[in-house]
């Protein structure tokens, strides 16, 4: 959670429509874009994405990609374009490319990748956007229907969505893929990471693996509106392109080479956005943390931070709300009823009706703790829970709602969660650092759900686990396994 960004992205374009051949297809296509545009375009963008996402710290680990990236582009349809790979530093499960041959993967999809073969599949995949002009083609295409420019995005919803872009003017730059040219980048990416000798049934390996992620997830959107296929229905159109491109010069796949050199990556939450840890949330930041009800799923975003109790319509946010200038002048008695006339004000415009409120001092700070009445778009009508609290020159709401019939049933974990928002010290804050991957080999009788209490300390669930070491989540590890976990950093 943070304060929002944002800039306004404009590209400003001059082409005439043509004719151009497609450099792996041979074929003559209409295009609006030439090479020489699609690098002009790439090279701007390059400069958003790296200003708005950041550029993971770890020269190292870039190093490495750039390695893998480049010794693919050499193999690829396109070996002439100025390439480059860059991690950037998103906990999102997510690549993207830009025109011109600008390649992304971040951080995040680093944790759930099990070889080199895997990454080189995924950057395989990027790399064919570029080669057969899916860019070029996707502006043509918006062009023609006045929906202005996108770059690439790829593969599932997860776990973790691009939440940052959508703070930003990057949200508008992304496309849905058409599902001829997913595949077409599936094929690629198998084609080129044999021809550079690495085991190109690392595509459909990582494809089953965002298949797990994705239906783990319960925030993605199956099949992206059936225009991006999703992971699962690509594997099997994936296997048999793999027989094609099968040698006894693909086999690379050095694992323990790709486990060491993503040893101590940042996994999850940057501490500048907030942490989430188990079920608490902590902001070194804006000093404050907040312990959600034991066992709900916990979802960090720039806006908001939002739980839900797995399989029920139950949740709970909270979020930086506007607060008037008199709540931030009063003091005592003063406080406390512009606080509450605040937080009546703001409910009342959001659509809910007033059924009780109290002005409570919560862990030193001033609030006013109501239960409200409305409807929640996707639930429905609602009894919600809400403390506005002020919090130095900001106010916080700290909300939990559910359908009337249910939150008796609710409120009972809501109110204790409430009431644990606390302002964290100097120190408290600086001692809240980033969860890292890290390694352990298994031994007898552990099982994900043993690893992920005892050695994890519950940063990620049994499941997660699993996924992140390309298993299905009910076979279990084996003794002298070398597994990833995830650790307090």
């Amino acid at each position: 959670m943070r304060k929002g960004t944002g800039f306004f992205l404009a590209v400003l374009v001059t082409a005439t429509a043509a004719c151009a051949t497609n450099p792996v297809t041979g074929k003559r296509q209409m295009s609006l874009l030439s090479e020489v545009e699609e690098l002009a375009i790439g090279q701007q963008q390059d400069a958003e994405i790296r200003r708005e996402m950041g550029v993971y710290n770890d020269p190292a680990l870039q190093a490495y990609v750039t390695e893998i990236g480049q010794e693919l582009a050499r193999a690829s349809h396109r070996p002439n374009l100025p390439w480059t790979f860059t991690v950037v530093d998103s906990p999102a499960i997510n690549a993207f490319a830009l025109p011109g041959g600008y390649v992304y993967i971040t951080r995040g999809i680093l944790a759930y990748l099990d070889d080199e073969s895997e990454l080189a599949g995924v950057l395989g995949h990027e790399i064919g956007h570029v080669t057969a002009r899916h860019a070029a083609q996707a502006y043509t295409r918006q062009a023609q229907a006045s929906l202005g420019l996108t770059i690439l995005s790829i593969f599932v919803p997860s776990t973790r969505p691009f939440t940052d872009l959508g703070a930003t003017g990057l949200g508008v730059l992304f496309l849905k893929h058409g599902r001829d040219a997913e595949l077409e980048a599936d094929r690629l990416g198998v084609e080129y990471e044999s021809s550079a000798g690495w085991d190109p049934a690392g595509v459909p390996r990582f494809l089953s693996t965002l298949a797990r992620v994705d239906a783990l997830s319960e925030d993605g959107v199956p099949n992206w509106l059936s225009t991006h296929p999703d992971p699962g229905s690509r594997v099997g159109q994936a296997e048999p392109v793999v027989g094609k491109f099968a040698s006894a010069n693909a086999t690379k796949r050095n694992r323990d080479l790709y486990l060491d050199r993503i040893g101590g990556l940042v996994y999850g939450d940057n501490p500048e956005d907030g942490i989430v840890r188990g079920n608490a949330f902590l902001h070194p930041v804006l000093r404050l943390g907040l312990t959600f009800p034991e066992g709900w799923e916990v979802v960090n975003s720039p806006e908001s931070v939002m739980a839900r109790e797995p399989g029920t319509e139950h949740y709970m946010v909270l979020q930086e709300v506007e607060q008037p200038r008199l709540v931030r002048q009063g003091t005592g008695a003063q406080a406390g009823r512009s606080v509450g006339d605040a937080a009546v004000a703001a409910m009342r415009a959001a659509g809910y009706s007033v059924v009780d409120g109290r002005i409570e001092d919560i862990n030193g700070q001033t609030a006013h703790v109501g239960l409200y009445r409305g409807t929640a778009k996707g639930t429905g009508q609602v009894l919600m829970r809400a403390a506005h609290i002020a919090m130095g020159r900001q106010m916080y709401v700290v909300a939990g709602f559910a359908p009337e019939a249910e939150f008796n049933l609710v409120d009972r974990d809501v109110l204790p969660s409430i009431q644990s928002f606390h302002a964290l010290s100097a120190a408290e804050a600086s001692r809240v650092l980033p969860n890292r991957v890290d390694f352990y080999v298994v031994r007898t009788g552990d099982s994900w759900q043993s690893i992920a209490v005892r050695q994890g300390k519950n940063l990620v669930n049994a499941a997660t686990l699993a996924i992140m070491n390309d298993r299905e989540v009910n076979v279990q590890p084996e003794a002298g396994d070398r597994i990833k976990i995830v650790v307090e950093g």
